[in-house]
Parts: C-alpha cells; sequence; structure tokens
C-alpha cells in the first residue's frame, strides 16, 4: 500500500512552492486530486493523479533538504575516490550532493540536496545570502583588525565585500560573509597577518546547526524549508 502524505506536503516535498502558499492554491479551488476539486488536509499517495488549473504534476523524486554538521577531515566532494568524502559519511540512500564547500580543516554546518536549480539560488554572491562562522586565530587581536576584514581585504588581487564582524574572545571573532569565495576566510586572516587555527561555520542563511553533533545530519523541518524556498524567490507552480 502506498504511503500518503497531506496535500500540502506534497507540495513542498517536490519542491514546488512553500506550505502556506499551497494551502493557498488548494483553497483557490485550482487543486485537483483525480478529478475532483482538493480539500485542506486531504491525504495523497503515488497512485493519485494531482493538477492544477488541469495541468498534471508529476509526483517524480521528492526533493530532499538535508543539513549536516561536518567535522574536521571530511572533505566536501562527491567524488567517491576520495577518503572521507562527504557523501560517503552521510551514506544517504538517495543521490545527493552538496551545496557550496566548507574546507577539510573546517567544520559545520553544510547543506546537501537532490535540487539541482537551488544550489546557483543559494551561492551566488549577487543575492547576499548570509553565512556566519565562528573562528579562532593564532594570536590576539585588536579592534582595527576587526574593522579591516568589515571593509573588504584584498585577496587573490580583488577585494572582497564588506562583512560583519564581532568579537567573542581575545582570539576568536564571529563574521558573516555573503560571498563564498575559496578559502576566503583564511585568505582574509592571512593577509593581514593572521593564522586562523579553527574555522567553524554556525549557519546559512536562516538554517543553523544548532543541536546538531558533529558528524550528525538530518533533513530540514518544514518551516526551514518553506523559508528556503522563499528566501530563493522559488517560483510558484
Amino acid at each position: 500500500m502506498a504511503q500518503t502524505i497531506r496535500i500540502n506536503k506534497f507540495f513542498t516535498e517536490h519542491g514546488i512552492c512553500s506550505r502556506r502558499e499551497a494551502d493557498r492554491l488548494i483553497e483557490s479551488g485550482l487543486i485537483t486530486i483525480n478529478g475532483r476539486v482538493a480539500k485542506l488536509g486531504d491525504q495523497v499517495s503515488s497512485h493519485d493523479v494531482i493538477a492544477r488549473a488541469g495541468r498534471v504534476i508529476a509526483w517524480g523524486k521528492a526533493t530532499l533538504y538535508i543539513k549536516y554538521h561536518k567535522p574536521v577531515g571530511v572533505t566536501t566532494t562527491s567524488e567517491s575516490h576520495v577518503p572521507r568524502n562527504i557523501i560517503a559519511e552521510i551514506g544517504h540512500p538517495e543521490r545527493i550532493f552538496p551545496i557550496g564547500r566548507l574546507d577539510k580543516d573546517s567544520s559545520g554546518l553544510i547543506l546537501l540536496t537532490n535540487d539541482g536549480d537551488i544550489v546557483n539560488e543559494i551561492l551566488r554572491a549577487e543575492f547576499g545570502h548570509e553565512r556566519e562562522y565562528l573562528v579562532q586565530v593564532d594570536r590576539p587581536f585588536d579592534q582595527s583588525f576587526l574593522d579591516h576584514l568589515s571593509r573588504g581585504v584584498v585577496i587573490l588581487g580583488n577585494r572582497t565585500k564588506p562583512c560583519r564582524t564581532m568579537r567573542v574572545g581575545r582570539d576568536q571573532f564571529r563574521i558573516i560573509l555573503t560571498e563564498g569565495r575559496n578559502r576566503q576566510i583564511r585568505r582574509m586572516c592571512q593577509a593581514l597577518g593572521y593564522r586562523v587555527t579553527k574555522l567553524h561555520r554556525t549557519r546559512i542563511m536562516h538554517v543553523t546547526v544548532n543541536g546538531l553533533s558533529a558528524g550528525s545530519w538530518k533533513e530540514l523541518t518544514s518551516p526551514e524549508r518553506e523559508e528556503l524556498l522563499r528566501a530563493v524567490g522559488r517560483p510558484q507552480v
């Protein structure tokens, strides 16, 4: 017997729209299940034909959005021959891939998905999606160091975008970036005479690593999925 889910969950799991928008579509009377007008709370399975304004929406595979607390030593690659690659570490039965990178010597949050269309929408710098990190350097720093980071630092011939910083300790600070250049924080600190000894990503957009132990993963909650789709301007179907 095929597993059933609520009709609004069908829309969110297939990356079509948020649950709230799905409810609006259902209330509009445009959604049908096997030819009858759908109601809020209806249950559906893969045996049912779901359509909007007469246009059938294929079931296909549900989209997956996973958050993973990457430990130091795991490599962010889908290449199976690489020892401790992130895909083997997670061991998910579906084919998934990481959104962006987190270098081998860093730890913290990384998102993975089977939704190829959403990757650029999250990563492209012009969209300004935030990423937050906790950083420790090899010696104490003064406020001018944080101010310089905030204004931007020239690395690889180009100045980084302005960012936000805040002191946490004598040699620790938080930094919030809206771009993700290769080893950016390490290169920024190196340009100012400091060496990063620990780098931990705590947040991507609204998704945090809070409550997720190192090496563990879980699917985004419904509210996290909805906010993700809204934030990237996922078109409604």
